[in-house]
C-alpha cells in the first residue's frame, strides 16, 4: 500500500479527506468491543455517498449534468444514486 501512496500524486485537499476517513475507521474499529465487523466496505460507501451527492448537487445548484461530470459518472448513474438516497422519487 505504501507504493500506491508514493506513485499517485495527491493534492492537499485530498490528503485532508484521507486523514478524516482514516480517523473515522480507526474510531469505528476501536468501538467494536469484540464485535465482528462485516460489510465494512458497503457501510463506508453508504455513509459517504449520500453527503457526497448532496454537496455536489448543492455546488451545481441542482444541475445534474454538471454534477455527473464533477463526479465522473454518467447522468443515468447519478439519477439512480439520487433515487437510492431519496433525492428524487420515481
Amino acid at each position: 500500500m505504501s507504493s500506491l501512496k508514493s506513485s499517485i500524486p495527491v493534492p492537499q485537499t485530498d490528503a485532508a479527506l484521507r486523514v478524516h476517513v482514516e480517523r473515522a475507521m480507526r474510531h469505528y474499529f476501536g468501538q467494536l468491543n469484540g464485535e465482528k465487523p462485516c460489510e465494512v466496505y458497503e457501510l463506508v460507501l453508504a455513509e459517504v455517498e449520500r453527503p457526497l451527492l448532496s454537496v455536489v448537487l448543492e455546488y451545481t445548484r441542482g444541475n445534474q449534468t454538471k454534477a455527473a461530470q464533477i463526479l465522473g459518472l454518467n447522468r443515468g448513474t447519478l439519477r439512480k444514486k439520487m433515487k437510492t438516497h431519496g433525492f428524487i422519487s420515481d
